[in-house]
């Protein structure tokens, strides 16, 4: 509609915002507005369309960033109290694509403290609701951007992904939520430029939607030693594609986890729709035992690195799980990592083997996003699943962090809802660095379900 002039990037941005402003009071999901900045870059756009040019892949649509990316001259909090009032002057490399992509910057969106836990809330903005039922959590960390989509009141917001910060917010709200490989969008503001753990990406409402905002965020950057060396151009064009044949490893509880019953229940015709798609499904797993070990240390570790330098004088300031997750790291031995480090590579070994064509043979992983539908909002983390005693704060999320330590890409699908109507998601995960082929077989899914389709009813 923008490139044809059937609307305007001020019309678009217009409508968003009158959306913003009816649900965001709400919901929280948006912590910090720029409509100042907004109208001026949806003018520039409009300008350079009456031109006939373009700004670039996403010439005047309105976006938010996550409130854990630096944006110059835009707080950003981090979700702390520690950095409540603190204004970058720089931009994340992920801002910056967007921006020099025609992007309208409408604002950032809430996360928990530090992006620490899958359940936004924090003590500078509070917490972000699910939209679905205001009452639970919307999951996190990229909990303010799927809400802010979920509602309509964003096309397009950006998010991260350490432990499934990308896949469980979007599987908790009903919409798509892609953790690509590492350096497919790289980073020039992280602390450790070799860290395989954490990445940048894209959310959305619809497969499509993340491939084409994808484009805007990826290819190599010299600064970043991580990137992949191959252009964006890669994700271009259709997303259809033949399944049939495609071996797929199915598993309800992502290799033996514990796992709420009604997930189990929301999830129970996967290998029945997958098979009609034409995929060959095999009821197996790898063996991930060693993920939650790898994990928690390399977790750890990157929290001492990041945060330990501010334990001292802002420990008052931070969640008591954001301060044991620091002196977590702080107190592990050279020993202990380079065991962590050594685990880490046999699992990427194995999960290889498990899929490559001259192994296992296997395409794709499949599995639930999340152990647990969206929890009450008053509860900071489950303590068990299914009556088994969770140890730590980020055990109930090992659905997702358990396939982040193979650093395989893998997407949240919306894929059911509860008895209780509460969202869904269905978890892909494709060989080592195939972004492409787990977004074909996402749209695939996607088209024979319809799941992301039913929006919620938000009361205001």
């Amino acid at each position: 509609m923008l490139s044809a002039g059937e609307i305007s990037a001020r019309e678009l941005l217009q409508a968003h915002v009158e959306r913003i402003e009816a649900l965001n009071p709400v919901v929280n999901a948006l912590v910090t507005l720029t409509p100042e900045r907004a109208l001026e870059q949806a003018t520039t756009a409009d300008r350079a369309h009456a031109r006939g040019e373009s700004l670039g892949l996403l010439h005047g649509l309105p976006v938010a960033h996550k409130d854990l990316a630096l944006t110059a001259g835009v707080r950003t909090t981090f979700g702390s109290l520690v950095f409540a009032d603190f204004v970058p002057d720089v931009d994340a490399l992920v801002v910056e694509r967007q921006r020099r992509a025609g992007a309208v910057t409408v604002g950032k969106t809430n996360t928990p403290e530090f992006g620490a836990g899958s359940h936004t809330f924090n003590e500078v903005f509070g917490p972000t609701l699910n939209p679905y039922d205001l009452g639970r959590t919307c999951g996190g960390s990229s909990g303010g951007a799927a809400v802010a989509l979920a509602a309509r009141m964003l096309p397009l917001c950006d998010g991260s992904d350490l432990g499934g910060s990308l896949r469980n917010p979007a599987a908790f709200c009903n919409i798509v939520g892609f953790r690509p490989s590492p350096g497919r969008v790289p980073s020039t503001t992280t602390q450790d430029a070799w860290f395989p753990l954490s990445v940048e990406g894209p959310m959305a409402r619809t497969v499509a939607d993340v491939a084409f905002y994808l484009r805007a965020m990826a290819g190599p950057d010299p600064r970043a030693p991580l990137s992949i060396a191959e252009s964006s151009d890669s994700l271009a064009g259709s997303l259809e594609r033949e399944m049939t044949g495609m071996r797929v490893a199915w598993s309800p509880d992502a290799g033996g986890l514990p796992t709420d019953p009604a997930i189990r229940r929301a999830l129970a015709d996967v290998p029945d729709i997958l098979s009609d798609l034409g995929c060959d499904v095999v009821p197996t797993w790898p063996d991930l035992s060693d993920a939650p070990r790898v994990f928690q240390a390399r977790r750890a570790w990157q929290f001492a690195l990041r945060f330990g330098p501010l334990l001292a004088e802002y420990r008052h300031l931070m969640k008591e799980t954001v301060v044991w997750n620091i002196e977590k790291g702080l107190s592990m031995t050279v020993d202990g990592y380079a065991d962590a480090c050594r685990r880490h590579t046999l699992i990427f070994a194995l999960v290889d083997e498990f899929m490559s064509p001259d192994g296992g043979g296997f395409d794709f992983l499949a599995c639930p996003v999340t152990q647990v539908p969206p929890f009450p909002i008053e509860i900071e983390y489950p303590q068990e699943i299914d009556g088994k005693h969770l140890e730590t704060y980020i055990d109930w999320m090992r659905a997702c962090s358990d396939i982040t330590v193979t650093t395989h890409p893998a997407i949240s699908v919306p894929a059911g809802f509860t008895t209780g109507g509460l969202p869904v998601g269905v978890q892909f995960v494709g060989r080592h660095q195939a972004d492409r082929s787990v977004l074909e077989l996402a749209n695939a899914w996607e088209q024979a379900t319809g799941w992301g389709n039913l929006s919620p009813s938000i009361p205001y």
